[in-house]
């Protein structure tokens, strides 16, 4: 035996990470430089590793299934998770659902060719008009067929359906500050503030590995990766042609324009508008596409 084990990376910090071993136990390790700039781990990661030397050695990163990449404040792409397969928006009335903020999340699941899920936290604290309100906002998404969930961290509704659509999926979850999505995080993994604990100490980061993106095994099967690196999502590095693709009924309508070059503003010809005069695109989407490639893919 050469000495090489299989490993996920459940945190990363630096040029270090934390490998979760076959038998279940957690050991810093590094990345073996072998020349020119290495690709760094980053949690979710599938990873080769070995003991040398008292610590661990991370040999190579297994191919990816997906990456999930966040761009900075310069707009470079950088990654942040890896091998997700659902992305969890959470949403809450309060603070109120911002939309343009579950475009840039559906935008972010289309290029990825994720599964995405809505899930609606707070439902015990709606009154009539709130739930109209949300029923309302949430209505073009429901109708483009995303799947919408809705309950309440605080008081169990919902989540056993929640658990079982994220059975053996590795998931994120996702959503502005104050909609609960740490504390639908600790509903869903119930040791996950004895776990953040234990990779305190293994990384030697102390309190800071609160504020790091780290993995945790869901008691149904799968992972839940906990994330706070995912609040605004800055799409600067998205090219236009994948955030159009994150607004399918726009795509679908765009090649039926007379002109291939339509902006879908004032050209004759656009099926673009007249899907939208025919109730077939609401209002409030077209506006974030717009805003968003006018932007660039910021917030």
């Amino acid at each position: 035996m050469n000495g090489e084990q299989a490993g996920l990376v459940v945190a990363s910090f630096g040029s270090d990470c934390i490998v979760e071993a076959a038998d279940g136990r957690l050991l810093r390790c590094h990345l073996r430089r072998r020349g020119g700039r290495s690709a760094r781990p980053v949690c979710g990661d599938r990873v080769v590793w070995r003991e040398s030397g008292g610590e661990g050695v991370v040999e190579r990163i297994e191919p990816r299934v997906s990456v999930i990449e966040r761009g900075d404040f310069r707009g470079r792409p950088r990654p942040l998770a890896a091998n997700v397969t659902r992305l969890v928006v959470v949403l809450a009335d309060p603070p109120g659902l911002d939309t343009r903020l579950l475009d840039r999340y559906l935008v972010l699941t289309h290029s990825l060719s994720l599964a995405a899920l809505i899930f609606l936290n707070k439902a015990d604290q709606l009154d009539t008009a709130g739930r109209a309100r949300v029923t309302a906002a949430l209505a073009p998404y429901e109708a483009l067929g995303e799947r919408i969930l809705t309950g309440s961290a605080a008081t169990g509704a919902g989540l056993a359906e929640l658990r079982q659509a994220l059975a053996e999926e590795t998931v994120i979850l996702v959503g502005q500050s104050g909609v609960g999505k740490s504390s639908l995080a600790r509903a869903l993994v119930p040791d996950l503030d004895v776990r953040t604990g234990t990779l305190s100490e293994t990384s030697g980061q102390g309190r800071h590995t609160t504020s790091t993106t780290t993995l945790h095994p869901l008691p149904g099967g799968g992972c839940l990766i906990d994330s706070p690196g995912v609040r605004t999502l800055r799409l600067e590095h998205f090219p236009p042609e994948a955030i159009t693709r994150g607004f399918p009924e726009i795509t679908e309508r765009a090649g039926q324009c007379r002109f291939r070059d339509c902006r879908h503003d004032r050209e004759p010809g656009c099926a673009v508008r007249a899907a939208l005069a025919r109730g077939e695109i609401h209002p409030e989407r077209l506006a974030s596409w717009r805003s968003l490639l006018a932007k660039g893919g910021g917030a």
